[in-house]
């Protein structure tokens, strides 16, 4: 699964977005950055608490100019259905995509064999389409918004700043490192 720094695969997908039903391709996504938020399925435990967690953050992630699409096997149909039933998932502003015909998901290589759900996975893709950092955990392991924009930060940071990199616990406004023969060893 050697999928960073390879460019996003051709889809087209029906998603639920704000009451309506929208088409979205991978040219769609191209222009601005993007989080591929994978989880196993609507109407579950664990997916709504996270998916209620990244709508929290969604405005700032929109003002650093990234979209967010969450994406599971189920239909745009069913999105709508739990949008319209959950409290915690009709906090979503962002694209809730359908993928019942798996072809997200198996283009990002997280489609559990044999069982037709999403890995919980996590994709970060820069405006040329190009897959920048990806999360993958356990069914039971949800994933942390927080963390997730910091890292987003970072990567922005280090696409402006060619040459520097972001440590470890980097936070926006902090120190970064500049490689060179003068580190090694130092840190």
């Amino acid at each position: 699964m050697a999928l960073i720094n390879t460019t996003i695969k051709p889809f087209k997908a029906t998603a639920y977005k704000e009451g309506k039903f929208v088409d979205v391709t991978d040219e769609d996504v191209k222009g601005k950055w993007a989080i591929f938020f994978f989880y196993p399925a609507d109407f579950t435990f664990v997916c709504p608490t996270e998916l209620e967690d990244l709508a929290g953050i969604y405005p700032t992630l929109q003002s650093l100019n990234v979209e967010v699409y969450s994406v599971s096997t189920d239909t745009h149909f069913s999105h709508k259905a739990w949008h319209d039933t959950s409290p915690a998932i009709g906090k979503i502003n962002y694209y809730m995509l359908g993928d019942q015909s798996g072809q997200i998901t198996n283009n990002f290589d997280v489609m559990r064999p044999g069982v037709g759900l999403a890995d919980r996975a996590t994709f970060l893709v820069d405006p040329e389409g190009v897959i920048q950092f990806m999360e993958i955990t356990s069914e039971g392991v949800g994933r942390n918004a927080t963390e997730l924009l910091r890292k987003v930060k970072a990567a922005q940071y280090v696409a402006a700043h060619p040459g520097e990199v972001c440590p470890a616990k980097w936070e926006e406004g902090e120190e970064t490192l500049a490689p060179s023969l003068d580190l090694v060893g130092k840190i």
